[in-house]
């Protein structure tokens, strides 16, 4: 080989060198700016599209299933959450720039080399979705203040006309904590994921309850005095009503809500130290005795006054006692074994 031909062998290579970096950038430069095949976001494969395409993709698997409102439901009760409203935000244009810097790495050449090879590049990225927490807070708080209820505790009512129960209800809670977690949840989850769901409620137990009442109060007792009547119920049933007889008007039978303090066959009478027990006052008159006017039975209520029997059958249905509630001996008999120490009295 000559001198002369020696000196330009290199020349000729750095021309194809130069020609080769030529036709490299010519034909980067005229190829359409794509995404590398295999970047990804979020899991939606963006490989082969355009930054216009790509974005429209985006759109279509972050942005338009969130324009739906977040509805929670609770019987025939709806709440929602619209987008406006809770900021949501999905980073799609700054997603776009880092999946075509993610193609561009390599420079042209790395590009032509991938674009003519059928190469790859694996790259996963994350979405960044905002929302406004405060505005999750306030749907929370309107659910729990809309379903959120008290415990209404049963009642039982002891009126002149009668015995009842108010049966009342449980309570409501809603799970704030599991609901805030379920909309937050919601907000990211993919396009196609549920955005309408229930609202979870713990039930609140009454400490008293309809069936409690009726066992601890299996027997009432009603007295009017105006119409001279004790009434016996059992079972929040009317079961028997007695003649009585009430206090005279300067010994009036007290009025009020009492129960049975306590219960003697034949009793003692401890006489009052009063003008009208003459001299008697102080003493005690023994029980089943013709001198004691506590005949047969004796149910104490209050302050000394109780329901008894009488030998003075003409008194009842008048006014004519000290303040106990007179009976026939066959009816004070009769109502004794079905009154339990500690049943409610009403006198009216």
């Amino acid at each position: 080989m000559s001198a002369k031909s020696s000196l330009f062998l290199p020349i000729i290579v750095v021309a194809l060198l130069v020609a080769a970096l030529a036709a490299v950038f010519v034909y980067d430069g005229t190829r359409e700016e794509r995404i590398a095949d295999g970047v990804r976001i979020g899991g939606v494969d963006l490989g082969g599209l355009t930054p216009v395409d790509a974005r429209i993709r985006l759109d279509e698997q972050f942005v338009d299933g969130r324009r739906k409102p977040i509805e929670i439901d609770h019987g025939e009760q709806r709440f929602k959450l619209g987008p406006k409203a809770a900021k949501i935000r999905v980073n799609v244009d700054q997603l776009v720039r880092q999946a075509v810097d993610r193609s561009d790495r390599g420079g042209p050449f790395g590009r032509t080399f991938r674009r003519i090879s059928g190469g790859r590049v694996d790259a996963d990225l994350a979405p960044e979705i905002t929302y406004s927490e405060k505005a999750v807070d306030r749907l929370v708080a309107r659910v729990r203040k809309d379903v959120n209820r008290p415990v209404e505790e049963a009642e039982l009512s002891i009126t002149a006309s009668g015995v009842s129960i108010t049966r009342g209800q449980r309570g409501l809670k809603v799970k704030t904590g599991k609901l805030r977690e379920q909309v937050a949840a919601a907000i990211v989850a993919p396009t196609g994921a549920t955005r309408r769901f229930s609202a979870e409620t713990i039930k609140l137990r009454q400490k008293q309850t309809e069936k409690d009442l009726a066992k601890a109060n299996p027997v009432v007792l009603i007295a009017s005095k105006a119409d001279h009547t004790l009434r016996l119920y059992k079972d929040l049933k009317l079961e028997k009503s007695y003649g009585i007889a009430v206090g005279l008007p300067a010994y009036p039978t007290p009025s009020g809500q009492f129960t049975i303090a306590n219960k003697q066959v034949d009793p003692v009478w401890s006489v009052p130290n009063s003008p009208w027990a003459g001299e008697l006052g102080g003493t005690t008159v023994a029980g089943g005795t013709a001198a004691n006017p506590l005949k047969a039975r004796w149910m104490g209520i209050t302050d000394g006054v109780g329901i008894h029997g009488t030998s003075d059958g003409g008194s009842i249905g008048t006014d004519a006692s000290h303040g106990c509630l007179r009976m026939h001996v066959p009816d004070v008999i009769d109502l004794f074994p079905r009154v339990p120490v500690g049943a409610k009295v009403l006198i009216v």
